[in-house]
């Protein structure tokens, strides 16, 4: 039979886009639907937003730090407007690096939302194209709580568009999303409480990450109220009023300007797609696939966050490009998520690759031997602050292999990537140690713990 397309691709995102630019390579006629802007939410309200503020957020430390250094104390406010709508251009400017990307690879966009007909047809909307192969890469969404009042709150996708800054917000959530908005916020003066239903932030990162860091937001002027159980929104004429209560039956009310910001999670953009018109299963609203990215249909592909495996974006795009090779490159290959690295822009930044100390020790019981060292980076003795750097390695004591790693402070992410290397590469404790460290330099504690 003959098809309109070799491969048509449902999502524009850094997944989607990867996977169609190599098929394409390998001579396959392509095809992408996309009903929003070009990228996906990495580019569009993701990482790379969501970065620019990270980076805007900590000039006002960069600036008292530096009177430590013998520089002048810095008089400067933030243009909340201004420095928003930079970040937006340059969105803007990646949009069209995608669209020339695409274009440039012969891949042919359809501006629409695309939903299935049958398993090899798709409507974009008045208009049908058929397709041997089709990938599903729609990415998920921002979830907000059932909670009372959750109308007069927003989502991490809306923070971008603000046209003012929110002097006073209420932050429910404690995952990466959530603590990353409050130390950006905190970081550019606005006063933020940040509420969660358990006893620490970043529930699955490794435990004495978990710790530094919530230790660490709070002595930067962020209020944490854990064990809350209740939550309730109201819109009132100071703005809005946020009623809390513990786990104890304590009750709190919070005002915040205009907004609280809803960061409990994301969910894939499974809905209205028409699978119910193919074979394709899904498990609580993602898309399953086998090794090889593929759903229950045979000709049906699906890789990204609408699978809700590690929702990362460089796997994603590794998840697309891997499918590619296999289907249309025969080279066959699958995603490994053993060992994937990431990160968190806290401030202080965290980042960790591997087991915790927890799953390790799940894993390998007594065998397991933490290594870790708490110290202030040479940086923070001019600027006379006490910013600590964490950093831990976990460790295998039968076989010596490194089988985690977690740093939280300045660079973690950096140093972090290189540690991956060795890890992926299954180094042992004996390897680091061999390792010469740049010194003066925080990195070279990973090397040096003893």
């Amino acid at each position: 039979m003959s098809y309109d397309f070799d491969l048509f691709v449902i999502g524009a995102g850094s997944g989607g886009i990867a996977s169609a630019r190599r098929a394409a390579e390998y001579g396959a006629k392509a095809g992408i639907a996309e009903f929003d802007r070009l990228g996906g939410t990495c580019v569009n309200r993701g990482c790379v937003p969501k970065k620019l503020m990270v980076y805007a957020s900590h000039f006002p430390d960069l600036f008292a730090e530096a009177q430590g250094y013998g520089w002048s104390p810095v008089q400067s406010s933030l243009d909340w407007e201004k420095m928003i709508t930079a970040v937006n251009n340059e969105v803007t400017r990646l949009n069209g690096i995608y669209q020339r990307m695409l274009d440039n690879s012969k891949v042919e966009i359809l501006q629409g939302y695309a939903k299935f007909v049958d398993a090899h047809t798709i409507a974009i909307g008045e208009r049908q194209i058929t397709a041997d192969k089709i990938l599903i890469a729609v990415g998920g969404h921002p979830i907000k709580p059932n909670i009372l009042g959750i109308e007069h709150a927003i989502t991490s996708d809306d923070i971008f568009h603000l046209k003012e800054q929110p002097q006073r917000i209420v932050i429910i959530g404690g995952g990466y999303i959530g603590s990353e908005f409050a130390s950006i916020l905190n970081g550019m003066g606005t006063e933020v409480t940040q509420v969660i239903r358990g006893e620490k932030i970043l529930r699955g990162f490794d435990d004495d990450l978990r710790s530094e860091i919530q230790q660490a937001m709070g002595s930067h002027g962020i209020r944490i109220l854990n064990n809350i159980q209740l939550i309730a929104i109201d819109k009132t004429a100071e703005g809005v009023k946020v009623t809390l209560r513990g786990d104890e039956g304590t009750e709190e009310t919070v005002v915040a300007d205009a907004v609280s910001l809803a960061a409990v999670g994301r969910k894939p953009n499974t809905h209205n797609l028409g699978l119910e018109n193919t074979q394709v299963k899904r498990h609580d609203g993602a898309i399953v696939v086998d090794q090889y990215s593929r759903t229950t249909e045979e000709n049906i592909y699906a890789v990204g966050d609408c699978t809700n495996k590690i929702n990362l974006t460089p796997v994603a795009i590794n998840e697309g490009r891997a499918f590619a090779d296999t289907v249309f490159g025969n080279k066959s290959r699958t995603m490994s998520y053993e060992n994937v690295p990431t990160a968190i822009f806290t401030t202080p930044e965290a980042a960790t690759v591997g087991l915790t100390e927890a799953e390790a020790r799940e894993k390998y019981g007594d065998a397991v031997k933490i290594y870790r060292s708490r110290f202030r980076p040479m940086y923070y003795t001019l600027a006379g602050k006490d910013e600590k750097t964490m950093m831990k390695l976990v460790v295998d004591q039968n076989t010596d292999k490194v089988l985690g790693a977690h740093m939280v402070g300045t660079s973690a992410a950096e140093i972090i990537q290189g540690i991956a290397i060795a890890i992926k590469m299954g180094a042992t404790k004996a390897n680091f140690d061999a390792t010469v460290g740049i010194h003066p330099s925080s990195a070279e504690e990973f090397v040096t713990m003893r």
